[in-house]
């Protein structure tokens, strides 16, 4: 396996080939699957590294009276050998991590393998794709939580057991000193526990990251601003508690703290600062100083972390495993954000390089996280990776359509007619030759009357068993809301119709496997699923000019969706689905048409706080996809804007009211549309029809609508797994 180490004497980094760890009683192997970076202690020790021997020793002064001790007892020769072997060898790195139990050992049985645990320590949840971890440094995590977000449990337990020691009480207000990734994450726990809270750091972006998390004020300690803040807040009387979880050689946070702390207020010391106490200043306000020792109670006891020795919870509430479970409950609950201190996500095999750009500066970051690549079994081939079922579709025995008059109308009914189907959908089939508009079926009378006065139904209807056994109707339209488009698409294929059901046509997967059920069943596969974009007649002229392909293709696709009215039936999650997968179809079969193939890999990444989301998608020639779904944007900016890029070549679309072709030797633009934005409706609904008509094929495969209804909810899955899906064909 794989692991992170360090030469302490040369400064060396490396991702050395060691031994898988053994599993020994009381303690499980776990395999990794992200591991944090703490920017702030491991970082310092990897600058020492650095630094020369002289640099080393005015860093350590501790380690330096233990040679001095070592060369009175021992002599010079001895403690020389000893210290140039001591440095002269590989040091791990990482204590902070969420992975799968691959084993338990002897005398563990509230994990089993399988199980998603998030671990702590420096010496057992190392950046290494397999770590040993005792019982009292792992703690189970919450149904839900993604394991990124688990990766942050023992940094979690560090900014806890600070906040513990300054025993802070509803409605104080305290002051983070340093808004690093541990500040960050005292200020959002105090913030959680109705404490106002002030930060202070001189980097802006953390100051405003802070404030977008909770905090009251932020700004730089050498500014006026944060003493004015103290002031406001306080009444002129000072905070209640100050954190001290910033670094470096300056006292000015010591003195910062007695500055704006109240009288007989606490000082806890969570991170490394200089501490040359001001004494006056402390004595005068009689100011309670801590130390916040790391996880919590149980840390550095070998009979706590090693021998599994719990302490009774009545006497020692809160431990260092139980500050572990806590911190992960928190992050479950919503209570605690990690997603925005995400700063960057790195491949696990590109480790040495994240810890070269952090400590160069040229990667900023408050918190980064390792992703562990897919793993070996125990025989040595790869393991699989996550993975979304693809249904196969059967359509056992073919019904052919049957056969019509050339002259004979098609005859549809709908089902549903609400804004979609009344602005998008009928005006187009109101005025087509060779369409009757037989039957509208609505919940409610007066909606059914409505659509029938509108636009010419000959009849209108609330009974929809009625419509699905009239013979007369060749096709149904689904229009009705998300959460019952697959049971009405089943009926109405059993019923032997053909069926044209608006996106999506399923929102899990038992759905979508009833589905094709149905299709299996009664033969019938004549279904079309509302991906209207594929048919606008301007993404169609720029294909032409774009031509085939030779290469893989780079496709960014970024929708602007904006926000929804409050009350609108489409935040109805529980029900309706999330706005990605009741829309994300749409973008995901346009870029599958543009690409020429169905995506095989999903990967999702989700803003926090809001419904924002990038998506990625793989496709089997090495073709790419990235849709940027984003509800946070500026209204006036356009809704969709796609660019394709191959082979030399640059295909833009503008909205669906311009595209552009570039093949580096012109450029090609088409006319702007006068009117409205054609996304293709009117194109969709003449193939439908036509396909319906003269029994020809449906005008997009069934596969690839399965697949393109697989891959929007892989989304779903890669968000709560945090990892790339591989959608794959079930078997």
């Amino acid at each position: 396996m794989k692991q992170v180490v360090q030469n302490y004497k040369s400064g060396e980094l490396a991702l050395l080939d060691v031994p898988v760890p053994g599993c020994k009683p009381g303690g499980v192997l776990v395999r990794t699957a992200y591991s944090l970076i703490s920017t702030g202690t491991e970082l310092m020790k990897v600058s020492e590294a650095g630094m020369s021997m002289l640099g080393k020793a005015r860093s350590r002064p501790d380690q330096v009276a233990k040679v001095v001790q070592s060369v009175a007892t021992n002599g010079v020769p001895a403690t020389y050998r000893k210290v140039m072997g001591k440095l002269d060898s590989y040091t791990p790195l990482g204590y902070s991590l969420c992975g799968v139990v691959e084993q338990v050992g002897a005398g563990v049985d509230d994990v089993k393998v399988g199980d998603l645990v998030a671990c702590a320590g420096n010496e057992h949840a190392l950046h290494a794709e397999l770590n040993w971890v005792p019982k009292n440094l792992y703690a189970p995590v919450p149904d839900g939580l993604a394991p990124r977000d688990a990766a942050f449990g023992t940094v979690g337990s560090i900014a806890m057991q600070g906040v513990r020691q300054g025993e802070s009480r509803l409605g104080e207000v305290a002051l983070v000193i340093g808004l690093g990734l541990i500040g960050q994450l005292v200020a959002q726990l105090l913030t959680a526990s109705g404490v106002r809270v002030v930060g202070a750091d001189p980097d802006p972006a953390r100051c405003e990251l802070a404030e977008r998390l909770g905090a009251a004020a932020c700004g730089d300690p050498a500014s006026p601003a944060v003493e004015s803040a103290v002031a406001e807040l306080t009444d002129g009387h000072g905070v209640d508690q100050v954190y001290l979880a910033a670094g470096g050689g300056s006292n000015q946070p010591v003195e910062l703290a007695a500055r704006l702390c109240r009288d007989r207020g606490r000082v806890v010391d969570i991170g490394k600062c200089r501490l040359d106490l001001p004494w006056n200043a402390y004595y005068e306000k009689e100011l309670d100083v801590r130390f916040s020792r790391s996880y919590g109670p149980g840390r550095y006891d070998p009979e706590y972390e090693l021998e599994g020795r719990d302490y009774p919870i009545g006497y020692v509430r809160w431990t260092e495993r139980r500050n572990l479970a806590c911190f992960l409950d928190l992050v479950a609950r919503g209570r605690v954000d990690v997603g925005p201190l995400i700063s960057h996500t790195a491949a696990f095999d590109d480790a040495v390089e994240t810890y070269r750009r952090l400590e160069d500066g040229e990667l900023k970051a408050v918190a980064v996280l390792f992703r562990y690549p897919e793993q070996a079994d125990e025989a040595g081939a790869p393991a699989a990776a996550p993975t979304v079922a693809v249904p196969a579709v059967r359509r056992g025995g073919r019904v052919s359509a049957p056969a019509r008059a050339a002259r004979t109308p098609v005859r549809l009914a709908f089902v549903g007619a609400g804004n979609y189907a009344s602005s998008m959908l009928l005006p187009h089939l109101a005025r087509r030759d060779g369409v009757e508009l037989a039957t509208v079926v609505t919940t409610t009378a007066l909606s059914a009357a409505n659509a029938q006065r509108k636009f010419g139904f000959a009849e209108a209807t609330t009974d929809l068993d009625a419509v699905l056994g009239d013979d007369s109707v060749d096709a149904v339209f689904v229009v009705t809301r998300h959460s019952s488009h697959a049971d009405l698409t089943r009926k109405a294929l059993l019923a032997g119709k053909a069926v044209f059901v608006e996106k999506p046509l399923a929102l899990t997967g038992e759905e979508l496997t009833g589905v094709l059920a149905a299709v299996e069943e009664s033969g019938n596969d004549r279904l079309q699923v509302g991906f209207n974009r594929r048919f606008a007649p301007l993404l169609r002229q720029a294909e032409q000019r774009f031509g085939p392909r030779t290469g893989p293709a780079s496709l960014r696709y970024l929708v602007n969706a904006g926000r929804l009215d409050q009350g609108s039936w489409y935040l109805r999650q529980d029900t309706e689905g999330s706005r990605f997968a009741g829309e994300g179809g749409h973008f995901i079969d346009t870029a599958s048409r543009l690409l020429g193939a169905d995506p095989v890999s999903v990967y999702a990444v989700a803003a926090s706080g809001n419904e924002d989301l990038q998506v990625v998608l793989g496709y089997p020639d090495g073709s790419t996809a990235t849709i940027g779904y984003v509800t946070t944007g500026a209204a006036g900016f356009p809704k969709e804007t796609l660019d394709l890029v191959a082979d030399g070549k640059v295909l833009q679309l503008d909205d669906f009211v311009r595209t552009s072709v570039y093949d580096g030797r012109k450029r090609w633009v088409s006319s702007r549309l006068p009117k409205a934005r054609d996304k293709g409706q009117s194109a969709e609904l003449a193939a439908f029809v036509r396909a319906v008509r003269t029994g020809g094929p449906m005008p997009v495969p069934l596969e690839s609508l399965v697949a393109t209804t697989a891959a929007t909810l892989a989304v779903r899955a890669s968000l709560a797994g945090g990892a790339p899906v591989t959608l794959a064909e079930a078997r």
